[in-house]
């Protein structure tokens, strides 16, 4: 197999996140070969991780049989501020990175072309190219996760704006005076629905005396916040009230934020993915259709898909490799 795959046929597209780096090995028509794991640990610092993403990179390109000199080029998505032009992390608060020069680094390191992207701004890119074979024109990406994040398509390309930071949706205010955002403002969409949220308002509710059954999902000196989405899941199907309307609650500001974006972007499509609608589709698609339609204004979300992604875990590495693909031949 490794010989008869020339150098242009392979791609690597990494998701590098605060815990974990995954990287994907990616042949022709972006077919995903094979893919590895490993801890970022970046409490080491910069060097390291960028130590630890060349082996994830080096470590699929293994998995798949393949050598690093058959691979033609890397993408990337990374948290925070990205400057694609130069591929620096401008500012990245969740691996305390401020202007980074990852793809210089990797580059050197690797011999291999390097493209940086924002990670849901790649996970938009993949959805897009993959899911929607490129056809929108217009097209708006929420992920909900540890945060909340998005990506915007217009005019069939992916949107920076001004300063490159486009499509920090996570950070439109949807309540005046609520509660506190790690980035500083108060009643922020990412305040109040990624998974951080859900887990602090669940916490709040036991401490005034809410029943919950996660308790009983932790293991010895666990907290509320180390469990996972799919622990909601399995929550809310054993008849957890308090665990069911908090979540409700957190599609219903999913559903606010989507018709603020249909009143002013009117993409074709909005397409959802993350950790948390992933585990939560069933229970929460619904809601966020049904009060995006409620608050879009009259006639405007006319024709607009509001969907769920079924890249999943696969949505960075998919991007990532769309983006070096693109960047191959820009």
């Amino acid at each position: 197999m490794a010989e008869t795959s020339s150098k242009q046929d392979l791609i690597v597209g990494v998701d590098l996140g605060g815990t974990k780096v995954l990287a994907g090995v990616f042949g022709p028509q972006l077919k995903l070969v094979a893919t590895s794991k490993l801890s970022t640990k970046s409490d080491r610092g910069y060097d390291a991780v960028v130590e630890r993403i060349a082996r994830g990179v080096m470590d699929a390109v293994d998995e798949a049989d393949f050598s690093l000199k058959q691979v033609r080029a890397i993408g990337i998505g990374a948290p925070g501020a990205v400057n694609p032009e130069s591929g620096e992390v401008i500012f990245a608060p969740n691996l305390r990175w401020k202007d980074a020069p990852l793809k210089k680094d990797l580059e050197k390191r690797l011999g291999v072309p390097v493209f940086v992207e924002n990670d849901c701004n790649v996970c938009t890119l993949g959805a897009h190219a993959v899911e929607f074979g490129g056809r929108p024109r217009h097209m708006v990406g929420i992920f909900l996760g540890t945060g909340i994040g998005g990506g915007l398509i217009l005019n069939g390309e992916l949107f920076g704006g001004h300063n490159r930071t486009a499509g920090e949706i996570g950070h439109m205010v949807l309540e005046v005076g609520g509660p506190k955002c790690g980035c500083g403002n108060r009643g922020c969409f990412e305040a109040l629905a990624s998974r951080t949220a859900i887990f602090r308002r669940i916490a709040e509710a036991v401490k005034e005396g809410g029943k919950t059954l996660l308790g009983e999902m932790l293991g010895p000196g666990e907290e509320l916040s180390d469990l996972k989405s799919g622990d909601l899941r399995k929550a809310i199907r054993k008849g957890d009230k308090l665990v069911e309307k908090i979540v409700e609650d957190a599609a219903e500001y999913t559903g606010i934020a989507v018709a603020n974006l249909i009143n002013l972007f009117n993409p074709e499509i909005i397409v959802l993915g993350g950790g948390v609608l992933d585990a939560l589709e069933d229970e929460m698609m619904a809601i966020i259709v049904a009060t995006a339609r409620d608050y879009s204004m009259a006639g405007t979300d006319k024709g607009i898909e509001i969907v769920a992604s079924k890249l999943g875990d696969a949505a960075g590495i998919t991007g990532s490799a769309v983006l070096a693909r693109r960047g191959l031949k820009a």
